[in-house]
């Protein structure tokens, strides 16, 4: 019996307990996986003499339908339009999009990195927000395609924390959104802020026009100061949003 109790007893030993898997771990791991799947895309796509991108992407349309505001409709009229990963693939889709002056109203345009959906409730998305440009239908155009062009370039700042951008063509207006995984980063809130604004009076200096740009964020309160940009107090707790 006592052999018997040791030698249980050193085998126990050797089996170490089994750590619970938290969500940190699990997300952890699924960035890898994102991130190996990658490295594997832009080998392939250079072995075939293509140029790839930083981030496989997606377009996504919504033509917002008269009277419908509920979410169901929302993701019901929200259509994923084409897919790319290479410097070819994205001009071989983007030279056949109808200009912005050409797009009827109301309709929003989604630019988003490939796995993530254009909705607050997409994980990604979930703690993040979004800086909302407005802009005169004048430079609008312009301006989106300098934003595009940033973004599938990957020369934004803190590009990474940049889930996509939107362009939503309005009666009265045209507005640009960006989308960010943290609004409580305020490192990254002012890098974001600062490099916005910089490009926004290198494209409105060819009107009058001064576009303002705000942050909303997903969690906590939004208040706008000076029109400018808004202090997200994130003590405030969640607040449903309306979709765009």
């Amino acid at each position: 019996m006592e052999g018997t109790e040791k030698s249980e007893s050193r085998g126990s030993a050797r089996t170490p307990p089994l750590l619970p898997l938290t969500s940190e771990m699990l997300h952890k791991e699924k960035d890898d996986k994102l991130k190996a799947d990658e490295r594997d895309r832009q080998n392939r796509e250079l072995k075939s003499g293509l140029h790839p991108l930083q981030h496989r992407f997606a377009f996504w349309y919504l033509r917002r339908q008269p009277g419908a505001r509920s979410q169901a409709s929302y993701e019901e009229n929200m259509k994923k339009i084409v897919e790319f990963s290479t410097v070819e693939g994205f001009w071989v889709c983007y030279c056949h999009f109808a200009r912005v002056s050409a797009m009827p109203n109301p309709t929003n345009l989604h630019l988003f990195k490939e796995g993530i959906r254009p909705l607050w409730e997409d994980p990604a998305n979930r703690n993040g927000g979004k800086w909302i440009i407005r802009l005169k239908k004048t430079v609008s155009g312009r301006y989106w395609e300098e934003l595009v062009l940033a973004l599938v370039g990957d020369q934004l700042d803190y590009g990474d924390n940049v889930c996509g951008i939107v362009l939503s063509v309005r009666f009265g207006e045209d507005i640009l959104s960006v989308w960010n995984r943290n609004a409580s980063d305020s490192q990254v809130k002012a890098a974001e802020r600062e490099e916005i604004s910089t490009e926004e009076k290198e494209v409105s200096s060819i009107d009058e026009v001064t576009p303002t740009c705000s942050q909303e964020a997903e969690i906590g309160k939004a208040e706008v100061v000076n029109n400018d940009v808004a202090v997200v107090n994130n003590d405030a707790g969640v607040h449903p949003r309306e979709p765009d």
